[in-house]
């Protein structure tokens, strides 16, 4: 279980020592030690650290300094400081600190019980937010896990769709052949005909099964996307639906590359065009379109997914990424919000929504890798 952490920062061991036997006869804590700023820097870019106990007085670099490079520091910034020192007892040196974003200021000689007081505060704050993120990153991975679920479910539909059709013609072809040599017409131009035609249907559904085995590939690996073949790739995955269904797919999309997962790129597509498609489905329309472009702006990739069904009510469109909200009688309103998650953390960018043109219109943009 991971432990709340102390710095302590002073250029005298035995300070440090009587400070430590302090803490640990009070806490169950993690302590690392340092006699100078520089080592107390590497400790804390190569370590969690929750709170530094610093002396200001030091050499070459002293508490102030100290303080207000860490500060300066993406990773160090938000450290809690509190200064332990005898000298620095003016309300000027106590404004110089708290300027900083120091605080607290605790005297020497150190008083236990003050020091003890001080810091199980700090640990119930520590123990309180571990809590709520180890309880919100549970119930996101649930979440992620279910829409990953809904969309297996939705890619096996796929998937029977797409083998129907050679495993049909296979029939045929076996009917024709035991045709043939009940009529006593088999010769060697109709063998090889066979064996061309059988061997590309069932090459098609072999790379029908392996983007399936791909697109739900557990291994993440971060790699240059071309957006571009990433969307031709999905869309012959979905291109039976996509008749079946009557939908009119117009691509425009420019070849940029994005950094991510090409699988959660392929969730998102999915959740967003088979929304679409119900979309036009339940509501009976006739003509039914889904606009696909991209474009490069500055270090971005836009990226626009757009539908003419209908959109929804204005009062609802903020609520569409809100987990277990949706629109739909059956539906489990967790795949819109798996999708803000994906491109929010798998690929560094941002995902908006908008009523545009009678229907929904999806705006994605991703760094340029």
């Amino acid at each position: 279980m991971e432990k709340f952490s102390i710095l302590i920062l002073d250029d005298v061991e035995e300070n440090i020592y009587s400070l430590r036997l302090m803490i640990e006869d009070s806490f169950d804590v993690d302590i690392y030690t340092a006699l100078n700023a520089q080592d107390a820097i590497t400790i804390l870019m190569n370590n969690k650290i929750d709170l530094i106990l610093s002396d200001i007085q030091m050499p070459d670099v002293d508490g102030f300094q100290f303080v207000d490079y860490i500060k300066s520091l993406e990773k160090t910034k938000d450290i809690p400081v509190i200064f332990i020192t005898g000298i620095y007892d003016k309300d000027s040196y106590q404004k110089r600190g708290y300027d900083l974003g120091v605080i607290e200021y605790i005297s020497k000689p150190i008083d236990n019980d003050l020091l003890t007081s001080k810091l199980k505060v700090f640990i119930k704050i520590f123990e309180e937010k571990k809590s709520s993120k180890e309880e919100l990153e549970q119930a996101n991975k649930l979440l992620v896990h279910n829409a990953k679920m809904a969309s297996m479910g939705e890619m096996i539909g796929v998937i029977s769709h797409q083998l129907k059709q050679p495993l049909n013609i296979l029939s045929l072809y076996c009917h024709d052949i035991k045709f043939s040599y009940d009529a006593d017409e088999l010769n060697k131009e109709l063998i090889d005909e066979f064996a061309v035609n059988t061997k590309q249907q069932i090459k098609h559904m072999s790379d029908t099964i392996d983007s399936f085995l791909g697109f739900f590939n557990s291994e993440k690996s971060f790699t240059k996307i071309s957006l571009k073949k990433s969307i031709e790739k999905f869309m012959d995955l979905m291109k039976s639906q996509i008749s079946k269904n009557n939908i009119d797919i117009s691509i425009d999309v420019e070849d940029n590359y994005i950094l991510g997962v090409e699988m959660e790129l392929s969730q998102v597509f999915m959740n967003l065009i088979t929304n679409s498609i119900q979309a036009y489905v339940e509501r009976d329309i006739e003509n039914r379109s889904i606009e696909i472009k991209s474009y490069k702006k500055d270090d971005k990739v836009i990226l626009t997914i757009a539908d003419f069904a209908g959109g929804i009510d204005e009062k609802d469109i903020e609520k569409l990424f809100d987990p277990y909200y949706t629109t739909k009688e059956t539906g489990t309103g967790i795949g819109l919000y798996m999708v803000k998650l994906v491109i929010i953390n798998s690929f560094k960018g941002d995902l908006k929504v908008e009523n545009s043109n009678k229907g929904l219109k999806f705006t994605m943009t991703f760094p340029i890798a």
